[in-house]
């Protein structure tokens, strides 16, 4: 998820769905982002990832304290385990458009890899749909990982907040930062909501450092992430630039090793 630049300039664009339905439904995990302004302000981005570049925030091992989100539900899966770093090293999703291969960063987001392991193990992101596609100058992303489809859904509990502290400063300005090609990101709705959704930045992004960097996108995976973008975008409320992609992408599976 990624969540909404407020107020910020012609480029912004939201994430994952209305800001107002975000903040209201993402006690259930879901997200909203948009692109940082390109023009100086006084005003900071709100919410809205490459990768070596990510930097610490993360919780120290068996700290990651996973609880249910506000939403009043049970997760749908229950909570991950709170041992520390997951083992596994990879995330490979098996999508209708190809193979997506993320290398995980254990070490600098290890709650969020903890996570998403998880979800993984439990077939959380089995037959979902990557819901979100933008095409923009400044954010070029997929956003894949709400059960419902919609920018609203999520896991039913909370991942702590791991975020990057070393991304590239964007000439921007503004506390904007570079999320460079290939890096792979959580999604959210602000502080505290980060969840399951997730995006793959498949061209330089500027966005405000919010979202977890959990890993890196291997040279196959930018390749069907190019394949995706080169489909085109079903226009939503957001713009041409900003919708479903054309070709509708399904994860069939996530496997973890």
């Amino acid at each position: 998820m990624i969540r909404t630049a407020a107020v910020i300039a012609a480029v912004a664009l939201t994430l994952a769905g209305c800001v107002a339905k975000e903040n209201a439904s993402d006690q259930r995990g879901g997200s909203d982002f948009s692109p940082a302004s390109t023009e100086p302000s006084s005003d900071s981005a709100e919410p809205s990832a490459e990768p070596s570049a990510s930097g610490g925030g993360a919780a120290t091992s068996g700290d990651c304290k996973f609880k249910a989100d506000q939403s009043g539900k049970q997760p749908a899966v229950g909570l991950p385990p709170d041992e520390g770093p997951a083992t596994a090293t990879t995330l490979t999703l098996t999508t209708s458009a190809g193979a997506i291969a993320i290398k995980l960063d254990a070490a600098k987001a290890p709650c969020t890899v903890q996570s998403m392991v998880f979800l993984a193990s439990k077939g959380f992101f089995n037959n979902t749909v990557c819901h979100r596609l933008t095409t923009s100058a400044a954010l070029k992303v997929l956003q894949c990982g709400d059960p419902e489809g919609t920018g609203t859904g999520g896991p039913g509990y909370v991942v702590p907040d791991e975020l990057p502290k070393d991304l590239p400063a964007a000439p921007a300005g503004n506390g904007t930062v570079i999320y460079q090609r290939g890096v792979a990101a959580m999604a959210n709705a602000g502080p505290g909501t980060t969840g399951s959704q997730f995006f793959l930045v498949y061209g330089d992004s500027t966005l405000t450092p919010d979202y977890n960097v959990f890993g890196t996108i291997d040279t196959t995976g930018l390749a069907t992430l190019d394949q995706i973008a080169a489909g085109g975008v079903t226009p939503g409320q957001n713009g041409a630039e900003d919708g479903a992609p054309t070709t509708p992408v399904t994860i069939t599976s996530a496997t973890a090793a």
